[in-house]
């Protein structure tokens, strides 16, 4: 825990408070500028209550994240006051929620915050992008299910959120200020002035638009790109200077433009915000978290160079998420349980169609090749083939909070084809078209931000939209167990695609059944996951479950991305009669050096695709409605 001194004044806490009229706005105050502990204290003039007993909650779930958190964990000294500053019972109901009792005398409630970067508490981890942080002077990540809280039925009344900061720091968030660095006394109606603080009111309709809009405070290290319609903010904290706000914007926007027109044009969204915490510290899993309005992304801080592909591919899943869920999604996203959270059935349409949309986009504009397209989608296949076929996709996706949450990452491998299927097909069948752009279009206009779909509807009336072989589709291989029709759906394209070659050739000793993905120095990294499905080669290397390849005859081994395949394929080119293969892999924390002379063995190549050297005609105009803009 992190020792900070703090000033005194932090415990003056007047006796009387001063009489404020109670309406139905919950009314938070918190002072970035004072930290004990590595804990701030949250203040609340809570709306009116209609009940002599109410429930503070916070959130065990958020949307997005598909694990429990229990914020509740991280809260502690929940006090509440009357108007004369008499304390009002408050009793610990469980993990995320205090009753209070005589509610309508309540005036002021105070609470302290931990932050899950750094605290260790009993509980489920916290997916980073999902958590806060408290760093005097230098950061916080301020996840509002982590700070604020909400009242049992009260959870639709305004809320409006102050920030006192520092003058030199910035808030990046998705919100748009109601007020911005207004003079502390001003807005605290305090005579005494003090300049070095500044003062940010946010407001929020609900909850859930309130959890939906993360911020970050730090010293300014900001960019904007304008897309469109929309000013895109790109907030950074990279604490030792080693990639900036700058870099990251002229890096990706190229893919934000390219979006824009994929999405015909308009976005649905006037501002958006990526916040980016680069950490150096050792990281065992990083990523991002989708909102309506922003992302929010916990990486290894490195240089723009390492990461350009990586940020690109980020950005363009997360920024896609204005299309699913903000303006397309069921009730059980639009009216969100915090404390008591609904599946949905269409994880494939919130994840996969994304995930889907954020590969398609790039193939189309021109950032990647047709070929490093297919890469990237026998990527895919690859890592689909680790998890269940034939679990019907609906029931993966009711069940990922619990039963299924082991198979809850194929969603972006898996979830993707489902799209891409659904995309190929619409094509083929309308003549090239309409694709799945089209009909995400026109459930947009059918349902939007403030309508919600029936869960157990969305097949009919995506049916209904379009051809019956859709709802065909949907009923075989989303909601039935039958595998993804791929040969046939990538002959419509002009692609031909084997599921499986066996070849007598020099090889890297290494099969896909072998190969896992394991983290080091905060990087996924390929990982010998199975010795016993190595091929001769691979045996006589000696590997060990676990090991992390590190390097290839010398070279380092990139992130996982679409450089990773033509990385492999320089690897082989090097093979032959005579030549040595060697290996350094980090094994129980040491690099361990591995080698062996080159010989032959049996290859299996799985998932292997082409593009069909004479394509038909027909093949060609569904390709080119595909993969062209």
């Amino acid at each position: 825990m992190r020792i900070f001194l703090f000033s005194l004044l932090y415990f003056m806490f007047a006796l009387v408070l001063k009489p404020q009229a109670q309406n139905d706005v919950y009314q938070y105050t918190v002072d970035l500028t004072q930290v004990k502990d590595d804990r701030v204290k949250v203040e609340l003039v809570p709306p009116a209550f209609n009940t002599d007993e109410v429930t503070l909650l916070f959130p065990a779930m958020v949307p997005g994240t598909y694990a429990i958190e229990d914020y509740g964990r991280y809260i502690s000294d929940v006090e509440a006051y009357d108007k004369n500053g008499k304390k009002i019972s408050v009793t610990k109901k469980d993990t995320n929620s205090w009753t209070i009792k005589g509610a309508k005398k309540v005036a002021k409630i105070t609470y302290w915050v931990d932050d899950t970067f750094d605290t260790k508490v009993k509980g489920p981890e916290i997916f980073w992008p999902a958590g806060t942080n408290i760093e005097e002077n230098k950061n916080f990540i301020i996840n509002n299910s982590g700070f604020f809280g909400y009242f049992e039925n009260y959870k639709e009344k305004t809320y409006e959120i102050r920030f006192i900061r520092d003058e030199t720091f910035y808030g990046s968030t998705g919100l748009i200020a109601y007020k911005s660095n207004e003079p502390l006394n001003k807005v605290m109606k305090e005579p005494k002035p003090e300049p070095n603080k500044r003062v940010d009111i946010f407001k929020a309709e609900n909850y859930d638009r309130l959890v939906d809009s993360p911020f970050m405070y730090s010293k300014p290290d900001t960019a904007v790109i304008k897309v469109g319609n929309t000013e895109v903010l790109i907030g950074s904290y990279s604490p030792n200077k080693k990639i900036t706000a700058k870099e990251i914007a002229d890096n990706v926007r190229e893919v934000l433009l390219a979006q824009k027109a994929y999405l015909g044009g308009t976005l649905p969204v006037d501002k958006y915000a990526f916040i980016f915490y680069f950490t150096d510290q050792p990281v065992n899993s990083y990523g991002a978290l989708e909102h309506s309005y922003s992302s929010m992304y916990y990486m290894p801080e490195a240089s723009i160079n390492e990461m350009a592909q990586q940020l690109r591919d980020f950005a363009a899943h997360e920024f896609f998420h204005i299309v699913t869920p903000l303006t397309i999604h069921s009730e059980e996203i639009g009216m969100f349980g915090f404390n008591n959270p609904k599946m949905s059935r269409h994880l494939w349409l919130y994840e996969g169609l994304t995930e889907y949309f954020a590969g398609n986009v790039q193939v189309k504009y021109g950032l990647i090749s047709p070929e490093q397209y297919l890469g990237i989608l026998q990527e895919k296949l690859l890592t689909a083939d680790g998890f269940k076929d034939d679990l019907p996709f609906t029931e993966l996706s009711l069940g990922a909070l619990d039963k299924y949450a082991d198979q809850y990452y194929n969603v972006y491998q898996k979830g993707t084809l489902i799209s891409l299927c659904l995309d190929i097909q619409l094509r083929k069948l309308s003549n090239g078209k309409y694709g799945m752009q089209n009909l995400v279009a026109d459930l947009g206009k059918k349902y939007g931000k403030s309508k919600s779909f029936k869960d157990e509807a969305l097949f009919a009336e995506i049916t209904a939209m379009t051809y019956p072989q859709i709802g065909t589709f949907f009923e075989k291989h989303v909601a039935g167990k039958e595998p993804l029709p791929l040969p046939e759906i990538f002959a419509l394209v002009g692609v031909d695609y084997v599921k499986e070659t066996r070849n007598e050739e020099y090889t890297l000793g290494l099969e896909q059944e072998a190969i896992t993905i394991s983290e080091y120095n905060g990087k996924p990294y390929l990982a010998i996951g199975n010795v016993d499905a190595l091929n001769d080669q691979g045996k006589a290397l000696k590997f060990e479950n676990g090991d992390i390849l590190y390097k290839m005859n010398g070279d380092l081994v990139p992130d996982l991305g679409p450089e990773i395949g033509s990385f492999i394929q320089a690897q082989i080119a090097k093979l032959g009669e005579g030549k040595t293969l060697s290996y350094t892999v980090i094994r129980k924390g040491k690099e361990v050096e591995l080698s062996v002379i080159c010989q032959k063995a049996v290859r299996v190549r799985r998932h292997v695709m082409r593009f069909t050297e004479n394509p038909t005609a027909e093949q060609l105009a569904v390709r080119k409605a595909w993969i062209e803009p």
